[in-house]
């Protein structure tokens, strides 16, 4: 079984908004946890104070309590947890949207009564790619579950879309069906074990490395679109260096954007994703 762990960056007045999952193996957890746990020590060690949580944004800004950490510190730390990241093996996936256009349009799609907000957008999105993804290894007419891929979603408490996606996965539409060819025996999003769970992110450490994630996913996405300018010499370099482990340790781009092919589903997904994946 996987845990699916969430959160997501961009949300506020960034141009583009990004989603990430962490995925885990459940007979791998403990180690990964008591790990990142170091690290977090480790950090607290460092700039001298406890740090229970790491929010990635006031970490590479060097902001409170990171600001007596210099730059090149802060890189190192940086590339140590992307190394870390790669050598753990876990994999992880994502979803990601162009802000303006998704103002501007969504509200005129005619799905867009079932899924309202940009955050249900982004979260059926990877779950849809999740189910893609692990369903795979089940063939046949009859779609059997594939007892290998079976996920659970954990995901940053998010108090004001817990019941709305809840119900959104619980009741899946049926113009979702086609993204991962249901077939008409299977279950709606076979793979999914239970209800989406939703944490405090200060006690779950890999909610807090998908935040990670997510921010150097999202900010590379703006730099190599012009929608931000370099904070620093090189930093396009450093910022593409940490997004291709990323895209290294991501499922397949073909379960999260097709090139051709698209059903209706994966169509209006694709519409509003950034176009550094068209």
């Amino acid at each position: 079984m996987k845990f699916v762990y969430v959160d997501e960056s961009g949300t506020g007045n960034e141009p583009i908004a990004v989603m990430c999952g962490i995925i885990a193996d459940s007979h791998r957890m403990r180690i990964t946890k008591v790990i990142w746990n170091n690290l977090l020590e480790t950090l607290s060690e460092i700039i001298g104070r406890e740090i229970r949580e790491i929010h990635t944004r006031d970490f590479y800004s060097g902001n409170s309590p990171w600001r007596d950490l210099n730059g090149n510190q802060r890189s190192a730390i940086i590339d140590a947890i992307f190394a870390w990241l790669k050598g753990r093996k876990h994999s992880l996936t994502f979803a990601a949207v162009d802000k303006q256009l998704f103002r501007k349009e969504f509200h005129k799609e005619k799905f867009s009564n079932d899924v309202t907000t940009l955050w249900r957008f982004l979260a059926l999105h990877l779950t849809l790619s999740l189910q893609k993804y692990f369903q795979g290894s089940a063939r046949g007419e009859k779609r059997k579950i594939n007892s290998k891929g079976m996920f659970v979603l954990i995901f940053d408490d998010e108090k004001r879309e817990q019941k709305h996606f809840t119900d959104l996965i619980l009741n899946a539409p049926d113009w979702t069906d086609s993204y991962y060819d249901k077939k008409e025996e299977q279950e709606k999003i076979s793979q999914l074990v239970d209800v989406p769970h939703f944490v405090d992110s200060k006690d779950v450490g890999l909610i807090q490395l998908a935040d990670f994630v997510c921010f150097f996913l999202r900010k590379f996405i703006e730099l190599k679109l012009g929608y931000t300018k370099e904070a620093y010499d090189g930093e396009i370099k450093k910022v593409e260096r940490w997004a291709d482990i990323i895209f290294q340790q991501s499922i397949p781009i073909s379960n999260i954007y097709l090139k051709r092919g698209r059903c209706d589903c994966s169509e209006l997904f694709y519409k509003y994703a950034p176009s550094i994946f068209k």
